[in-house]
């Protein structure tokens, strides 16, 4: 099982990132002025990401769907990446980037799992 990782920047924000089994980063939050935003923020991806549709939109005459979705599309540099989207279609979760759709969908699916995830750690970055 995963686990989620709030840190504090420097500016006194705080942002989680939701790590994988292995360690590895599957997705990051905003920046929230409170540590309690902040929780809020990781109860909301635990509540949308096991359901979620997913919605690609680097396919031409992509279906909409409802939120809560993940949402798949192509960063300015030509790769993958995809955000959680609340039922209230606020952005709760974004991806790093991926070279590969199959990539940025087993990104959604390890997110999915990973969602309920219960360990959170507050460290402080440098």
């Amino acid at each position: 099982m995963g686990k989620y990782v709030i840190k504090q920047t420097k500016s006194g924000a705080f942002r989680f990132n939701l790590k994988a089994g292995n360690g590895e980063i599957i997705g990051t939050s905003e920046n929230y002025t409170a540590l309690k935003s902040c929780e809020n923020g990781i109860a909301s991806v635990t509540k949308n990401a096991p359901a979620a549709a997913i919605e690609d939109q680097t396919v031409e005459g992509f279906a909409k769907e409802k939120h809560p979705k993940f949402e798949i599309y192509l960063d300015k540099g030509g790769e993958f990446r995809f955000r959680l989207k609340a039922g209230n279609g606020e952005i709760i979760l974004v991806s790093e980037s991926y070279k590969s759709k199959a990539g940025c969908k087993n990104g959604i699916e390890s997110v999915k799992k990973n969602a309920e995830s219960e360990t959170v750690n507050l460290t402080e970055e440098a």
